[in-house]
């Protein structure tokens, strides 16, 4: 007898493949950290390695933010004031950062396209060559509108790296590595920051041309390296584990794929919009855009708050180098966190505190403009303000975005997702500049008030619309979609994706 929810496939066999792969997904869900490391040490090498080519966006957007306070920068790429002084005016820094956003947006559309014919080793490969080329630009820019377009190319693979290791690292598939190997990619980001503020602390008072020139040229290093390595990177993790777990989670796959065709079909974007698939585009899409809704836009300002206190430059790049360490560490925390608590918990816990934090620098706004302990206090917190976000909303967000999509929808979702998060960077960047920018709405500390609104509004989204991924398989989240279970709800209702499709199979086979 046959199966007519699973073609033609006899009934037995499916029985008896289902059987197995139950008790693979129920060792899996057991395995702990140390058996994970240990079946699974190449699978996450390799993610690893996928996921460090963001430590370049990181440092490249965080470079360029802070060369527009070294004097050579400024006298090549500004405009003399009638002081005497160079400057490059707010609104081409604007343009240059909104420029790398749009051309992150491309990219990202790009990506979902190429991808999947080509593979991610090819596609991260033919990126890195692209980024590597496009170096050139910055290196040889002889004016800002040059430097534009170099920024909006750069954009371009760098949004093919904010994609390729979010999905790279999600495949691995074992439900105890998931946290881990997602939330790393957050700490590559800050890697990247601090070795930028780093690099420009070493030169910012220097008027020689090539200091900041070198600064660009020094990717060169790493890049072609790191593209060959990637030659001999496998396809997909999912096959580099011992022997003895190879045909387990083969079979997971099977049915996990199996499981999915038979509620929803489809792998289109239309197909991220139809019937469950509607809420979980709706979650990743949000979640990603919390982390700049949140008021995280803020901490871009660090440097502007530091000004504002009187802070000369030399010490202000100290204070970042502080702040990305701290950010750093933040990240290991969260390693810990995730380990004991939910994501939906720190997720929630993360928003609660940053928005007292903006309460706090907003209502430090009131203070005189003579008073400098406000000013040194509104810095302080927004280091503070940094610690928190990157051991809750930052690294968080990578594991959410890549549980709560779905398997055969994941690649679309994740590109919907990010295009949206850079569009509302757009939107953000502009609406900051305009609340702190004196000769605009001139807002200062008080602008934190604004933010603490937007973050207030994510916290409540996330108690009725985020659910809790933790410790499930894939199957049971995509039945827990099915059945349209409230979020609060998700990590206490009991799911048995097996005896759900038991169920199916008899029905199937007594018709």
């Amino acid at each position: 007898m046959e199966d007519p929810t699973h073609g033609h496939v006899p009934w037995a066999g499916r029985f008896e493949a289902l059987l197995r792969d139950e008790s693979a997904t129920r060792k899996e869900k057991s395995m702990t950290l140390a058996e994970g490391i240990r079946l699974y040490p190449k699978a996450i090498a390799w993610s690893i390695l996928l996921s460090s080519t963001l430590i370049m966006e990181g440092y490249d957007l965080a470079l360029l933010g802070s060369m527009y306070d070294s004097p050579a920068f400024k006298k090549k790429f500004g405009k003399e004031a009638a002081d005497g002084e160079w400057n490059i005016s707010a609104a081409w820094q604007l343009g240059l950062a909104n420029g790398a956003r749009c051309g992150e947006i491309v990219g990202l559309l790009i990506c979902g396209q190429v991808f999947e014919r080509l593979g991610y080793r090819r596609t991260m490969s033919w990126a890195l060559l692209a980024i590597c080329l496009i170096i050139f630009l910055f290196f040889y820019a002889v004016n800002i509108q040059m430097l534009l377009a170099a920024e909006i190319l750069a954009g371009i693979p760098w949004g093919i790296f904010q994609t390729l290791p979010v999905l790279y690292a999600s495949e691995v598939c074992r439900i105890v590595l998931r946290p881990y190997l997602t939330t790393f990619i957050n700490m590559c980001w800050v890697i990247g920051q601090f070795v930028a503020a780093g690099v420009n602390r070493t030169s910012v008072l220097s008027t020689d041309e090539q200091a900041y020139n070198i600064k660009f040229g020094v990717q060169w290093v790493w890049i072609p390296a790191l593209a060959m390595v990637l030659l001999f990177a496998p396809e997909s993790p999912w096959w580099i584990t011992v022997f003895s777990t190879i045909e387990e989670t083969i079979v997971m796959i099977q049915h996990t794929n199996r499981f999915e065709r038979s509620h929803v079909e489809g792998t289109g974007y239309l197909d991220c919009f139809k019937d469950t698939n509607l809420r979980r585009t709706e979650i990743v899409c949000v979640v990603w855009m919390v982390q700049t809704l949140c008021g995280s836009n803020l901490m871009d300002y660090f440097a502007y708050f530091c000004l504002q206190a009187g802070i000369p430059p030399i010490e202000s790049f100290e204070l970042s180098m502080a702040k990305f360490t701290l950010g750093f560490f933040g990240t290991f925390v969260s390693w810990f966190l995730i380990s004991v608590a939910g994501r939906r918990a720190i997720h929630m816990f993360g928003l609660a505190t940053l928005f007292i934090l903006l309460v706090i620098i907003g209502s430090l706004g009131f203070a005189p403009a003579s008073n400098e302990a406000a000013k040194l206090s509104i810095a302080a917190i927004l280091i503070t303000f940094t610690f928190f976000f990157d051991f809750t909303i930052g690294p968080v967000t990578y594991s959410l975005v890549s549980e709560l999509s779905s398997t055969r929808l994941k690649a679309k979702t994740i590109v919907l997702a990010r295009v949206l998060h850079n569009i509302s960077k757009i939107v953000v960047a502009l609406l900051t500049h305009y609340q702190l920018k004196e000769t605009a709405w001139d807002w200062g500390a008080k602008t934190a008030y604004f933010w603490a609104g937007t973050c207030l509004f994510c916290l409540i989204w996330a108690y009725f619309r985020l659910p809790e991924p933790r410790g499930r398989a894939y199957k049971e989240l995509d039945l827990l979609f099915e059945r349209g279970t409230p979020a609060r709800k998700f990590s206490a209702t009991r799911v048995d994706a097996y005896v759900e499709e038991l169920m199916r199979m008899q029905e199937g086979a007594r018709r």
